[in-house]
């Protein structure tokens, strides 16, 4: 099994309504130097110009951005590039991440490399703290910017920690 870091911007609360803006993916292994980044062009003329500042993109910006079936077409093909078995998905929050790429791989592919599950990295480190109030994103070493890729590393280097610091049971291949 490979693990992939992933974290997702969008321009709005869930896709198909509103789009994701752009994505970044770290394949989870001690160097975290194997990534992916894609950049968007909205599905929908709805936005909220809040969520969309997350990003640090203008509407305008966006409209410029490649077409989502050729990125995604070309993020399954990294992924199977890059995995050693099945690919698994793992993020910060995997509520809102995971339900914007499971919908824009169906909707533009007609399925889902990671299958249909996925999981949150907060609730790992909550588990093997014993704590589900205990916090985790000091332990980043990437600064959190809201760029995809340094957000995914970011988080992959908590999971990481989790591994070598705390016991964290997880093949990484």
């Amino acid at each position: 099994m490979s693990y992939f870091m992933v974290d997702i911007e969008s321009d709005g609360p869930i896709p198909g309504d509103f789009s994701m803006i752009c994505f970044g993916a770290v394949l989870v292994n001690e160097e975290l130097d194997t990534t992916f980044y894609g950049k968007l062009k909205p599905v929908s003329e709805k936005f909220n110009p809040d969520a969309l500042a997350v990003s640090g993109f203008s509407r305008e910006e966006t409209m410029s951005f490649d077409d989502p079936g050729k990125v995604m077409t070309e993020f399954e093909e990294w992924i199977k590039e890059n995995s050693k078995g099945r690919p698994i998905f793992i993020s910060d929050n995997n509520g809102f991440d995971w339900m914007f790429i499971c919908w824009y791989f169906h909707h533009f592919t007609g399925k889902n490399p990671f299958g249909y599950s996925s999981r949150r990295l907060s609730d790992l480190y909550c588990g093997l703290e014993k704590d589900t109030f205990a916090q985790w994103k000091h332990l980043r070493k990437t600064e959190h910017t809201h760029h995809p890729v340094d957000d995914a590393k970011g988080n992959a280097e908590v999971l990481l920690y989790m591994k070598k610091e705390m016991g964290l049971k997880i093949a990484l291949k």
